[in-house]
C-alpha cells in the first residue's frame, strides 16, 4: 500500500509486537489533521455527522454506518482539494462509489495496491490510508505548512537550584583515594608562589590598602532583628540532596554488608562441603571393596551363570530353526488341507448329479413337448397342402371353361 507498509511487510517481526497497534497510531493522527481542516465545523454540523472517535476507522463496529461516513468524509476531502464530487448517499451502489473515490485518488498519484473490495467493511488500514492521502491533498490545497514547535521555559525553583547544585557537588566528589591525593597535590602545587607571583601579590596589597576607608565601618542593625531575620531564613538555606535509589553509591555500605555476609556463610559453608566430601569419598571407597568381594566370593557362580547363558541362547537358536521348519510345514499342511476340500467339494457334486433324476424328468418332459410340436406342425402341413390343391383345381375349372384359350404345347403334352 504505501513505503511504510511494505517496510514493515519486509521486516516482518523484527519490530515487534507493537506493529499490531500501528493502525490506531495512524488513526490518532489521522484524527489531528481532521482537527486542522475544522471538519466539526464544516463537516459534521453540515452534514449531521458526529465527531469521531480517535479509533473510529481502526475498530470494525458497524460496517454499514462506518462505510457511509468514510465516503462522505473522503467525498468532502475531495471537495476541500477543489474537486467537483457529489455527495455520496447511503443507498448509492458501493461499488461505483469506491471506483470513482479510487479513480480520484490515482489522479493525485498515488497508487493503492489493495482490491477495492478493502474498502467496503468502512474501516481497517486501507480506509485510513486513503483519508490519511485525501487529508494530505487537502492540507496542501488550504497552503497549510507545519510550524517550529514552541517549547515553553520553566523557571526553576530556589529549591531546585539548590537540590541541582548539590548533586552536581555529590557527583564531582573524587571517588577514590587517588583523585583525592592527586587534587591535594595539584592544590601544593598551587600554593607554590614564584617571583612573579610574589609581585603581583604586592601590588594587589598595595590596591587594596588605598582601597581601605579611613574611619572603621560599623554596622547598625539590631541583633534582636538580625536573629529573627536569620530563624526565618534558616529553612529556606537548608541544603536537601535527594538520594536516587538507582545511584550505586547509595547501596556501597549495603553491598559490603553483603559481601561481608557472604564471606563469613561461605567459611562456614566450605567446612560442611568438606566434610561432606569426605564422607562421599569414604562411602564411594567402601562400595568399591565390597563390589571387590562380592565379585571374589561369586565368581564360581558367575562363571556358571555365563555357561548358562550361552546355553540358553544355543537353546533359543535351535528353537528359531525348528520353529521356522515347523511354520514351512504348516504352511504345506494347509495347501494340502485346501485341496483336499476342493476335491471333497467336486466329488459330492458328481454324487448328487448321478443319483438326482431332475435330468431326466427334464428329457422326458422335452421329447414330450417335441412330439405335440411336431404332430401340430404334421396338422398344419396339411391344411396348406389341402388348401394349395383346391387352388389348382379351381385354376384348371376356369381354364377348361374358357373356348377362345389356346392350348399350350405343354397342356397338350
Amino acid at each position: 500500500m504505501s513505503d511504510e507498509r511494505r517496510r514493515s511487510d519486509d521486516m516482518g517481526s523484527e519490530q515487534g509486537p507493537g506493529l499490531a497497534y500501528q493502525v490506531f497510531v495512524q488513526m490518532e493522527n489521522l484524527l489531528d489533521k481532521f482537527k486542522l481542516l475544522h471538519y466539526e465545523e464544516s463537516f459534521c454540523q453540515q452534514l449531521g455527522f458526529k465527531p469521531f472517535s480517535r479509533h473510529y476507522f481502526a475498530l470494525p463496529t458497524n460496517s454499514g454506518e462506518q462505510f457511509y461516513s468514510f465516503t462522505s468524509i473522503a467525498a468532502w476531502l475531495l471537495q476541500m482539494t477543489g474537486k467537483h464530487f457529489e455527495q455520496p448517499q447511503e443507498f448509492d451502489d458501493p461499488n461505483a462509489t469506491i471506483s470513482s473515490i479510487l479513480e480520484e485518488v490515482r489522479q493525485f498519484g498515488h497508487s493503492p495496491d489493495f482490491p477495492p473490495s478493502k474498502l467496503k467493511t468502512g474501516s481497517g488500514e486501507q480506509c485510513i490510508w486513503l483519508l490519511d492521502r485525501l487529508t494530505d491533498e487537502a492540507l496542501k490545497a488550504k497552503n497549510f505548512a507545519w510550524k517550529k514547535p514552541i517549547y515553553p521555559e520553566e523557571e526553576l525553583d530556589e529549591e531546585n537550584i539548590i537540590e541541582d547544585d548539590a548533586e552536581l557537588d555529590l557527583n564531582t566528589m573524587p571517588d577514590t583515594k587517588d583523585e583525592v591525593d592527586d587534587d591535594s597535590d595539584f592544590e601544593e602545587e598551587e600554593n607554590i608562589l614564584g617571583l612573579d607571583d610574589l609581585s603581583k601579590l604586592g601590588s594587589k596589597t598595595e590596591a587594596a590598602d588605598s582601597s581601605k576607608p579611613d574611619v572603621i565601618m560599623e554596622s547598625s542593625t539590631d541583633i534582636a532583628e538580625w536573629k529573627l531575620e536569620v530563624e526565618r531564613v534558616l529553612p529556606q538555606l537548608k541544603v536537601t540532596a535527594r538520594t536516587d535509589n538507582k545511584d550505586w553509591r547509595v547501596h556501597v555500605e549495603q553491598m559490603h554488608v553483603h559481601q561481608s555476609g557472604i564471606d563469613s556463610s561461605l567459611k562456614e559453608t566450605h567446612t560442611y562441603l568438606d566434610k561432606l566430601y569426605e564422607e562421599i569419598t569414604r562411602t564411594l571407597e567402601k562400595i568399591g571393596t565390597r563390589e571387590k568381594y562380592l565379585n571374589s566370593q561369586l565368581e564360581q557362580q558367575l562363571l556358571e551363570f555365563r555357561s548358562m547363558q550361552d546355553q540358553l541362547a544355543e537353546t533359543k537358536e535351535r528353537y528359531r530353526q525348528g520353529s521356522g521348519g515347523v511354520t514351512e510345514r504348516t504352511r504345506t499342511l494347509a495347501e494340502v488341507t485346501e485341496e483336499l476340500e476342493h476335491v471333497k467339494m467336486e466329488m459330492e457334486e458328481r454324487g448328487s448329479s448321478m443319483t438326482d433324476g431332475t435330468p431326466l424328468v427334464k428329457v422326458k418332459q422335452a421329447i414330450q413337448k417335441l412330439k405335440q410340436e411336431t404332430t401340430q406342425m404334421d396338422i398344419r402341413i396339411g391344411v396348406v397342402q389341402h388348401i394349395l390343391l383346391q387352388a389348382k383345381l379351381r385354376e384348371k375349372t376356369n381354364k377348361n371353361h374358357n373356348p377362345l384359350r389356346e392350348i399350350s404345347a405343354s397342356e397338350y403334352e
